[in-house]
């Protein structure tokens, strides 16, 4: 009894210790972008709700930021329009950090299970290097919906809610109402041969751009025809911050960016994505092809912020559960686990913003896209878990089970809960 009490007692000073060092970390390291984002959202829709404006015409005062999303986001977002300033932060902060919180746990809690790790401590750890991570940094300080659209997908892909077969698309249909980009996603259901999960995603999608035409014909009707196709209004391709491969080709030459190369890569990271995905699917590992999904939409995309990569958190954690999953001692344990330090050190440094002002030269081309090199790797490299033996044996079959499984399947039940022990390729 008194050495479970020294034990907790002293993961709780490390814990402590970890948001201690992780707060001086962001004080010095974090940028401050006043929620930026945010204000544009709710400048945007307090010139629309209460001066009379189009959505679409709005622009932050001295920039050329206006609200880009399609008009169902505007419906989802309406509510901020009635709140005070202050208000409208404290619930898009309380929104990143609770979506955040209960996605690290459904990834993590299966990996702290099987490696015997007290699991409180284990989501405190994550929660405070998920804070120092920039994507996610980034997120919370411009006020962004990464986390809510990745939290919708989450729930879609992986089942975690009662019922879930039935309603499986639903999540990403929502997620692609209010975000184009999360789209990928039912190509995913679609080159995954989840038919029904695709259609219910589909239509989702469309019931919701309907609703919401319905409701904001002209808003709609400007944000189909024109806002949607006007590329100035969200920045420079070139921009250092750009981590897509858009703006790799844009970096080497901001004046002519060549759009037929940039197809290229497309077509070429498109089809190591299908191959990868498919074989995922194939396997039943659900994760990694949420996983391999949120990576190559990151890489493809015309535009990937920095902040949009928290899509790649659930890649980086994948990593340590293959890792942890390996022999302890063997040398794939060893390469994963430092794969993951390597990448979440990368993804929390700022090392691209080193050549913000001069990405020119090897240092530059290998520098300034140093997350796009990242999501390459986990797109290409991130082992694929496939069923091992069957229940009872010395190792069972683990993964999340396919969108159209029926859920009548008490006889695999506990083998296809996430994170149960497996073997991976």
């Amino acid at each position: 009894m008194a050495q479970g009490a020294r034990r907790t007692a002293a993961q709780v000073v490390g814990v402590l210790a970890l948001a201690v060092a992780v707060t001086a970390f962001l004080s010095v390291a974090a940028v401050r972008h006043g929620f930026f984002d945010l204000k544009v959202y709710y400048g945007a829709l307090t010139w629309w709700v209460h001066d009379g404006g189009e959505i679409y015409d709005f622009l932050k005062p001295g920039t050329q930021y206006g609200f880009t999303y399609p008009p169902f986001a505007a419906l989802v977002m309406l509510p901020m329009a009635y709140l005070p300033w202050l208000a409208a932060i404290a619930v898009s902060v309380t929104l990143s950090v609770l979506t955040s919180a209960v996605l690290i746990f459904w990834l993590l809690d299966p990996v702290a299970r099987r490696a015997g790790w007290t699991r409180w401590f284990a989501l405190a750890v994550a929660l405070c290097l998920v804070a120092a991570y920039e994507p996610m940094r980034e997120t919370v300080n411009f006020g962004q919906v990464n986390t809510l659209l990745l939290f919708l997908v989450a729930v879609d892909l992986l089942r975690l809610l009662p019922g879930g077969s039935r309603w499986a698309g639903v999540g990403i249909g929502l997620a692609t109402a209010i975000k184009l980009t999360p789209g990928i996603f039912i190509v995913y259901l679609l080159v995954t041969r989840r038919w029904r999960a695709a259609v219910t995603s589909i239509v989702t999608a469309a019931v919701a751009t309907l609703v919401a035409a319905a409701l904001f014909p002209d808003a709609s009707r400007e944000f189909w025809t024109e806002a949607l196709w006007n590329t100035g209004r969200v920045g420079e391709l070139a921009f250092v911050s750009n981590q897509s491969l858009r703006g790799v080709v844009a970096r080497l030459d901001p004046e002519r960016p060549s759009t037929l190369a940039w197809l290229v890569l497309v077509a070429a990271t498109v089809a190591l994505w299908a191959w990868r995905a498919g074989a995922a699917a194939a396997a039943g590992d659900e994760a990694t092809g949420l996983a391999l999904t949120g990576a190559v939409m990151c890489l493809v995309s015309p535009v990937t912020w920095v902040h949009h990569l928290v899509w790649l958190l659930p890649g980086l954690i994948l990593l340590v559960d293959n890792g942890m999953a390996a022999p302890a001692g063997s040398r794939r344990r060893r390469v994963l686990l430092a794969a993951a330090a390597v990448g979440y050190g990368f993804l929390t440094s700022r090392i691209v913003w080193a050549w913000e002002k001069d990405f020119t030269g090897v240092d530059g081309f290998l520098g300034a896209n140093t997350y796009v090199w990242i999501s390459l790797a986990l797109l290409a490299f991130l082992p694929i878990r496939r069923p091992a033996a069957p229940a009872g044996s010395a190792v069972e079959a683990a993964g999340v089970p396919q969108l159209d499984e029926p859920d009548g399947r008490a006889a695999a039940g506990e083998r296809h809960r996430i994170g149960r022990p497996l073997t991976v390729r």
